[in-house]
């Protein structure tokens, strides 16, 4: 899509032209959802998310002043939204821990809370590089997390990233590098333990 394209789609859009926003979906739609399903590693996460940033995106373009960085503005939107799950989950987890080891008390059994993740239903093989791919991501630090998900899952150029945080890109490319390494060698140890487990077996 080219600026012309866009800034006359953008322009519709705030017209409430429900057309310009069908075509914004489907332009931005895929990218969304791939970053919303890294971060979050859940497709009805990601897809709820989706939804929610398209709400969100017929509320508030109106009050866009397009500058020419719409995608930088419609993925602070998308992290934000990706960060208040993210926190209402952290919350959720917490008070159920908190009630199952409250449970276990009065019982004087061990209380435990299982949470199970649901992967992409892919062949064997690559559902089980994608299950590694989304836990090494989960254990990055939230700043290198969300850096390397805007710029290798959605696309999304380091100074806009750089903005996005509001960090100078020095340091975004630091994260990213940082983040990176760290996947890399998460995704080197699995792959290793997984193997010495299937050579003992």
């Amino acid at each position: 899509m080219d600026v012309a394209e866009l800034n006359d789609l953008i322009a519709r859009a705030q017209q409430k032209d429900a057309s310009a926003f069908d075509v914004l979906v489907e332009r931005y739609g895929s990218r969304l959802y791939g970053y919303f399903y890294r971060a979050t590693g859940r497709r009805a996460d990601a897809e709820d998310l989706l939804q929610d940033l398209f709400v969100r995106l017929v509320s508030t373009i109106g009050q866009y002043e397009h500058d020419g960085r719409f995608d930088a503005w419609l993925f602070r939107i998308a992290t934000n939204l990706v960060r208040d799950r993210i926190r209402r989950a952290r919350t959720w987890r917490e008070s159920r821990r908190l009630d199952a080891d409250t449970s276990a008390l009065e019982d004087g059994l061990p209380g435990r809370l299982e949470i199970m993740r649901s992967g992409p239903h892919e062949s064997l093989g690559r559902e089980e590089e994608l299950d590694r791919l989304q836990w090494a991501i989960g254990q990055l630090p939230e700043a290198e997390r969300t850096v390397v998900l805007l710029r290798h899952f959605s696309e999304m150029p380091f100074r806009e990233i750089a903005d996005l945080m509001g960090t100078p890109l020095g340091t975004a490319l630091a994260r990213a590098h940082r983040g990176l390494a760290r996947l890399r060698e998460l995704m080197e140890t699995d792959a290793t333990q997984a193997d010495r487990s299937v050579g003992a077996d």
